[in-house]
């Protein structure tokens, strides 16, 4: 055995046991064990964890453990994903964030049945960033890309998530209940579908390419156009803010 001392910043302090909340503390380690598994045993996901170093020197997840202080900071912000733009997989309590990201155009599944092997195995199949309230389900080894979702209501997760992977939106673009894309359509091709009225008070609609629901600008509208426009100016807010932060630094 060994012994590894960890420098974690206060932003993972949260993942850890409430005596181990500090600057500095002390773990026991196999010869045989990777930085990854230190961190595991000491509660943090390897989807939060940014740049390490040991003792000084970059090391990876993947390196075996050797005596000396590992450094451990946060996952950057933005956060770069291997798919650009991310598409993401949610699990069965993020159902709310599902459909606000979903209203934002991006690309995301969600089940309301799904059990962790399942959304471990779909993430890892379809190239998805699993986002979670679970931090269990984020230390199984299939998981190619995951977070944490911060926050309990759904306007903090969306912003949450806005701020760590920066995804470019395309609202309006996609089914709220089953996240497949919008296809334009006339008032002709969907009046079997939608009342005489809608049809004469509207000029433009949309139908879903899966479930073929139809959509249209109706009275629900003023409270679904606020909620994009404050995931717009979160997300111009945030690239100011990054940008102002890189001056300062040069």
């Amino acid at each position: 055995m060994l012994t590894v001392h960890l420098e974690i910043r206060p932003a993972l302090w949260f993942l850890l046991p409430r005596d181990r909340r500090q600057d500095r503390f002390a773990v026991r380690a196999a010869a045989t064990d990777t930085v990854g598994a230190v961190l595991r045993a000491v509660g943090i996901p390897l989807t939060e964890v940014g740049d390490l170093d040991l003792s000084g020197r970059p090391v990876h997840v993947r390196d075996r453990v050797v005596p000396g202080t590992l450094r451990v900071r946060p996952a950057g912000r933005p956060q770069r994903t291997r798919e650009s733009p991310p598409r993401f997989l949610l699990d069965v309590h993020l159902g709310g964030l599902a459909r606000r990201l979903r209203l934002l155009g991006l690309d995301v599944a969600y089940e309301t049945d799904a059990e962790d092997a399942a959304l471990a195995r779909r993430a890892a199949t379809e190239g998805r960033v699993l986002l979670t309230l679970d931090r269990g389900l984020l230390h199984r080894s299939l998981v190619p890309e995951g977070a944490l979702v911060r926050g309990t209501r759904t306007d903090e997760q969306l912003r949450d998530v806005l701020d760590r992977f920066a995804p470019p939106l395309r609202p309006w673009t996609r089914c709220v209940p089953c996240g497949a894309e919008l296809s334009p359509v006339s008032a002709e091709q969907v009046a079997d579908d939608v009342e005489p009225g809608t049809r004469r008070t509207y000029a433009d609609f949309a139908r879903c390419t899966r479930c073929r629901r139809v959509y249209w600008r109706g009275a629900h509208s003023p409270g679904l156009e606020a909620i994009v426009a404050e995931a717009e100016a979160t997300l111009a807010r945030l690239a100011l803010d990054r940008a102002q932060h890189r001056d300062q630094e040069v």
